[in-house]
């Protein structure tokens, strides 16, 4: 099986580019996920822009410099979605893949519909989403979720194909399972953690600002709207809330200050927050809870939503199995391959048998270890082992050395036949011993594969033995 990649991405490249408003896949990133094969953990971070986004991912990444830009003033710096995959701090043999996205409510983008494809997107490619803002958890900062709502119309739950609206429900229901974990980062929080005078914590201080109100008006429904679509696409939730990490004069500069100098309080929350990520975030699934490599992340629905489709879930499964399955196959051949490779040409029918059916036992359990969702066999099918080439190779090798050995067996009985030995009286009798001699020596020597018969057909001095005969005669 073909080794995981171990390699380090140094620093973070573009996912997606956002040029004038129209996205586009970068593809020398996606050529980056397709040599991931180990399962991915994917950690995307949105929210509005300048309010520290990157710094987070960059903590995640466990670097400062050479990271996602921070920047220091009131220009957004990440435009798209920026990938950095590194190996995962806690889970061995598997990848970590950190996604920045462009800050939403860009006053330079000013572009709504793009906002929300970024944050679908993140969402779909995300095993935790961390939603990231400022200040307080009130009804802006909701409100400011408000793409939340879009999903329903922008990511498709079914094929095309589906009718009822019961089979949409079910649908719906299982797809939420595997939506990513929710976690709300409060940036710069600067009030108590108190609700009617009673201390909580962060996780109830979120709760708290979920917490639904009773009423049928439009007013109480627009309230309530954001709300049951947090509670409801999100069930798994967890509030982190950082205090101002330096003095306001500092801040400025947060990006060359060292740990030190950064706010203690502010460095316990950072550290509990990436704690948790570490150890609660698990790999990322698709609808029917398969895991993801990067290979199939990669290609699962940046495309569609790239090319300004709608994304489907069921299809987006079909494409996954595709690409894991033609993968699956690949190294159940390379098993077989190397394997059978391993031989020593030539062999014996006997062993040659024998190392086919060992390495095409061990190529079908590598295909089934890698195989995604391939119920009717399909794929299985086409691992169609390269025994054929190998039994002709064998047969050549077996052929080569044969010749080989007859050649040399016989040089001494050639010089002979070539100076006359054998064209005297009681010739043909010493030529007979001679050549039962070479044949029991051609017999006798090991390794000569299955054209071992092939002495009896082409045995090179018998031509120049009749010609000498008949000239003697």
């Amino acid at each position: 099986m073909r080794a995981p990649i171990v390699t380090v991405m140094e620093s973070p490249v573009c996912l997606i580019e956002n040029i004038d408003g129209t996205l586009r896949v970068v593809q020398e990133a996606t050529e980056y996920l397709m040599r991931i094969n180990q399962p991915v953990v994917v950690v995307a971070v949105v929210g509005l822009y300048r309010t520290g986004k990157s710094y987070l991912m960059n903590k995640l990444a466990g670097k400062r410099k050479a990271g996602f830009a921070l920047g220091a003033t009131v220009q957004s710096k990440t435009k798209g979605i920026w990938m950095w995959c590194v190996p995962h701090p806690v889970k061995e043999g598997h990848t970590l893949v950190l996604l920045d996205t462009e800050g939403l409510g860009d006053v330079e983008k000013g572009d709504q519909k793009n906002d929300a494809w970024i944050f679908s997107l993140a969402i779909l490619l995300s095993s935790t989403l961390v939603y990231n803002s400022r200040g307080t958890i009130d009804n802006q900062a909701v409100e400011n979720l408000q793409y939340v709502t879009e999903l329903t119309e922008r990511i498709k739950v079914k094929a095309p194909s589906a009718s009822s609206a019961e089979d949409d429900d079910a649908e719906d229901a299982q797809f939420v399972q595997f939506f990513p974990s929710f976690v709300w980062a409060v940036r710069d929080f600067t009030l108590l953690l108190e609700i009617d005078g009673r201390q909580v914590n962060e996780d109830q201080y979120l709760e708290h600002a979920l917490t639904l109100k009773k009423g049928r008006d439009r007013r109480t429904v627009d309230y309530n709207l954001p709300r049951e679509c947090i509670r409801n696409y999100f069930p798994t939730r967890k509030c982190f809330i950082f205090e101002t990490p330096a003095p306001p004069e500092k801040m400025a500069h947060l990006e060359s200050m060292t740990e030190s100098e950064l706010s203690p309080s502010f460095q316990a929350v950072a550290f509990d927050f990436c704690n948790y990520i570490f150890k609660e975030s698990s790999v990322k699934k698709v609808k029917g809870g398969l895991p993801v490599t990067g290979r199939s992340e990669s290609t699962t629905y940046v495309e569609t939503i790239a090319s300004g489709g709608v994304p489907c879930l069921e299809n987006a499964v079909l494409t996954m199995a595709q690409i894991e399955n033609q993968a699956a196959v690949e190294e159940g051949l390379q098993v077989y391959q190397r394997g059978m490779q391993g031989l020593t040409f030539p062999v014996s029918m006997e062993e040659m048998s024998n190392e086919h059916r060992n390495w095409d036992s061990q190529a079908t359990k590598t295909f089934m270890s890698r195989s995604f969702k391939d119920d009717s066999g399909e794929y299985l099918k086409t691992l169609a082992v390269e025994y054929a080439s190998f039994l002709l190779k064998n047969e050549d090798m077996s052929e080569k050395v044969c010749r080989q050995l007859l050649s040399e067996l016989s040089e001494d009985m050639a010089n002979k036949l070539k100076n006359g030995f054998y064209a005297k009286p009681g010739g043909y009798e010493l030529y007979c011993s001679d050549h039962d001699n070479l044949v029991a020596e051609y017999r006798k020597r090991p390794k000569k594969g299955v054209k071992v018969g092939i002495m009896d057909k082409s045995f090179p001095v018998v031509a120049q033995l009749i010609m000498t005969l008949a000239t003697v005669t």
